[in-house]
């Protein structure tokens, strides 16, 4: 009797153990016992003190029961939340507002426990300082144009979306060493901004965003640009996303003194610093395009015309990919083309920039 009531507590905690656990049952008449974390309808994950994680085909179990409760999704959008018990092959979710709510199996798009659900939703709405992901490249390029030189280019990315909402920053920079462009024989092209969108609906967004660039090859000291407009999400998908923009934008810009030649058969004169502020449309196409499992293909074209002198306009575009090698290492392909119609006498009116080398991605 005394080696009796020393088990009793053993069988207690057992039996406590098996009451507040959630019960999956499959099809072969397999019974697991442990805590439902997540399905997507096709898979679910059941946690146990045993093996850990398990996944198991959503379609080859028979009977969930659990104690906790669980948020389920259907395919037509609805969410519905509390224990879960099936009956009849349908999934009974007893609520406490709406009572017993049954869901058919087949309809289930989602299903997390409240650590899951907590953990999505603050992905949805992440603090400043979380959510962010991008990437640095480093390599070496080739530019054509007012150049033809070997050069270092450097890059960092970054996006943080929200569910309405994404802020884009990006630099990029360009050291050369090219006797055409100026007489110390360096070139350097460097250019950042930031962008912000916030979703109107599904397909149409708003912008508003801020660019620089000094570009030592078209003797550009700085030009800045604001810009503000609406984005239309022509394409919204997993694997390819296509987005059209346009509007408007501010643009001031500064290029430098370039001293002549007076010993020159003609003479070459000075050409003094020019200031130029005008107003100008933006109007751009964004395309991603994922080729494989590995590699992702990013282009982007922009037309800026100049509307306080018609006839001139600038234009970008690029054309890039990123192929993984490891979850942080992959590697970069780039091609741009800057073009401005008007500038500086002695300064070619293309740049043409390709760069090649490591990229290094980041998500915090």
């Amino acid at each position: 009797m005394s080696r009796f009531v020393r088990h009793i507590p053993v069988f207690v905690c057992l039996f406590c153990g098996l009451m507040f656990a959630d019960q999956v049952t499959l099809k072969n008449g397999d019974h697991l016992t442990g805590t439902v974390v997540k399905s997507d309808g096709k898979t679910l994950v059941l946690h146990t003190d045993f093996a850990g994680d398990v996944t198991i085909q959503f379609a080859a179990i028979t009977q969930i029961s659990t104690d906790q409760e669980l948020h389920v999704s259907t395919s037509d959008k609805k969410t519905v939340v509390g224990p879960v018990t099936t009956s009849d092959g349908k999934l009974e979710v007893a609520t406490k507002t709406s009572g017993t709510v049954e869901v058919a199996k087949e309809s289930v798009a989602l299903i997390r426990n409240d650590a899951e659900q907590a953990a999505y939703d603050k992905s949805l709405h992440p603090g400043l300082l979380h959510g962010w992901n991008g990437g640095a490249n480093v390599g070496f390029s080739v530019a054509r144009g007012n150049s033809q030189t070997e050069n270092l280019a450097l890059a960092f990315n970054a996006t943080h979306p929200t569910l309405n909402d994404k802020i884009t920053l990006y630099t990029s920079a360009i050291y050369t060493k090219n006797d055409l462009a100026t007489p110390s024989g360096v070139a350097n092209l460097e250019q950042g901004g930031l962008r912000y969108d916030r979703n109107i609906n599904p397909r149409l967004f708003g912008f508003v965003g801020a660019d620089f660039m000094s570009n030592a090859l078209q003797h550009l000291g700085l030009r800045s640009v604001g810009s503000g407009g609406l984005g239309f999400h022509a394409i919204k998908g997993d694997n390819t996303t296509l987005d059209l923009l346009a509007g408007g934008n501010f643009t001031h810009e500064t290029y430098h003194f370039i001293p002549g030649d007076p010993l020159a058969n003609p003479p070459v004169p000075d050409t003094p610093g020019i200031t130029n502020n005008f107003g100008a449309l933006t109007l751009g196409q964004e395309l991603m395009h994922k080729l494989g499992k590995s590699t992702v293909l990013n282009q982007k074209l922009y037309f800026y015309p100049n509307l306080s002198d018609t006839g001139e306009y600038r234009g970008t575009f690029d054309l890039g990919t990123v192929t993984k090698i490891s979850k942080w290492l992959g590697w970069q392909n780039q091609f741009s083309d800057i073009y401005v119609s008007n500038p500086p006498s002695g300064a070619k009116k293309n740049d043409l920039i390709l760069t090649t080398g490591l990229n290094f991605s980041f998500a915090h």
